[in-house]
């Protein structure tokens, strides 16, 4: 009779120790995608401040999730606002050894206040976590 209180027991309890496992590990992959994202925010920062010398940070925004809106996926976002003498080919030209601008996952654009933002989006380590649904 023990035996059968056991099994109904284990029955029970496992889909709640199935469940917990499945939020622990989705908290696990939302934290690092997060820290992902500081990671490329913090790189594209530091790639910048290297090929243009006359640089000045404005703003660094960074956000991670579904960004497109197309899709259950999760993209890290990282963008720079910043100001420098040098034009939009150029800045672009000395920043390409570091990524490829396709004008949508990568891009260079002048604001109307005379700024530039340079925008880098890529696929987050946990693409299928529940922070891109």
């Amino acid at each position: 009779m023990k035996w059968k209180k056991r099994i109904w027991i284990v029955v029970l309890f496992l889909p709640v120790v199935l469940a917990g496992a499945w939020g622990l590990y989705e908290i696990f992959g939302m934290c690092a995608n997060h820290i992902a994202t500081k990671k490329q925010s913090n790189r594209l920062r530091t790639n910048l401040e290297r090929e243009i010398s006359d640089i000045e940070i404005v703003s660094i925004e960074s956000q991670t999730g579904n960004a497109s809106g197309t899709g259950n996926h999760v993209d890290c976002v990282s963008a720079v606002l910043f100001s420098t003498e040098m034009q939009e080919a150029e800045i672009e030209d000395c920043m390409s050894k570091y990524y490829v601008f396709d004008g949508w996952d990568c891009y260079i654009r002048e604001t109307e206040d005379g700024y530039y933002m340079i925008s880098v989006s890529t696929s987050a380590p946990f693409a299928d976590n529940i922070e891109g649904h």
